[in-house]
């Protein structure tokens, strides 16, 4: 059975304000005068050179456990065999520290034969960082 309706001009609109009003809800503001923004720690992990790791161990490591890009992990290995140490991210403590441990779990180099395991790394607090 069809319904037919005559809807007046201002029916119309007071129906279809109605219906927004229940279809797209106003958002509220949840957001106190004078709150403050709290924000995480961030945290540097450290990659540390050595002379039992080649660069193309250090480029495949920071490839796999970072996801760089070719070229900023052979940056990254260029940077840690002149300076010593580099850093490799810049994160929350939490993921810093699954990072460093990921770096130590990675294992020896096989282009190497003396190598018998992981780069070193560490974690320290990122003052004021901006990146």
């Amino acid at each position: 059975m069809l319904f037919l309706f005559h809807f007046t001009t201002p029916h119309l609109f007071f129906l279809i304000a109605t219906m927004m009003e229940v279809l797209v809800p106003k958002k509220k503001k949840t957001k106190k005068p004078g709150a403050r923004v709290l924000h995480l720690p961030r945290y540097h992990v450290i990659l540390f050179d050595d002379n039992d790791h080649s660069y193309d161990y250090v480029i495949e490591m920071l490839m796999q456990i970072f996801r760089h890009s070719r070229e900023r992990a052979f940056m990254m290995a260029c940077e840690v065999d002149a300076a010593g140490r580099v850093i490799v991210d810049t994160t929350t403590k939490d993921r810093a520290e699954l990072k460093r441990d990921q770096i130590h779990a990675y294992g020896a180099d096989w282009r190497i034969p003396r190598c018998k395991g992981s780069m070193s790394a560490t974690i320290e607090p990122a003052e004021d960082c901006e990146e």
